[in-house]
């Protein structure tokens, strides 16, 4: 086996102007994601570094993964500067080592989404505090609470009145028979 290195212990601040994109990278992230990402860099700052390969013909860093961190640095953020670390590797290497990234960062569970929305309401999270923290529709925060028990995941929730409205609106005088008796 190969001798694992450590390029996350040689992190450095490179004009981002320095930072270009790859030509092969096939992940795409959509518009929901890449605001959760925003969201998540204001909230923590940047916790990962952006990794290169250096390109000394053209004094120029090739991102290898971190596509969607530079573009918020550069779109968002406005930055001068980035994070990155660079790994020396060929471009099949270096194609491979991005498609590996995308690929290990894996998929939430539901079920296991499920329990944290589950406990986020337990602490006293409301659904909308929920969906703004962590990037989800109020469609998907309810679905995850119903995997998990409908009695205590709704027991603070405000349902519509639309069966109420209903009524009035095509029943009104039935409504108001059942208000007088």
């Amino acid at each position: 086996m190969k001798p694992i290195t450590f390029p996350v212990l040689d992190v450095k601040m490179v004009p981002i102007k320095k930072v270009l994109a790859n030509d092969y990278n096939p992940n795409k992230v959509a518009y929901p994601e890449m605001q959760l990402l925003r969201y998540s860099i204001e909230q923590d700052g940047y916790t990962q570094p952006i990794v290169t390969y250096y390109d000394k013909k053209n004094d120029a860093y090739i991102i290898v993964d971190g596509f969607h961190r530079y573009r918020c640095a550069k779109e968002y953020f406005h930055l001068d500067e980035i994070p990155v670390v660079v790994i020396s590797k060929d471009i099949k290497h270096r194609m491979a080592s991005t498609i590996r990234h995308n690929r290990a960062r894996g998929t939430h569970q539901i079920k296991d989404m499920s329990v944290i929305v589950k406990d986020l309401t337990e602490f006293g999270w409301s659904d909308q505090k929920i969906c703004s923290e962590l990037g989800m529709e109020l469609d998907e925060v309810i679905r995850l609470k119903q995997i998990t028990g409908l009695k205590e995941a709704f027991q603070n929730h405000e349902f519509s009145k639309s069966w109420d409205e209903f009524e009035k609106k095509y029943y009104p005088d039935e409504v108001s028979e059942e208000v007088n008796s």
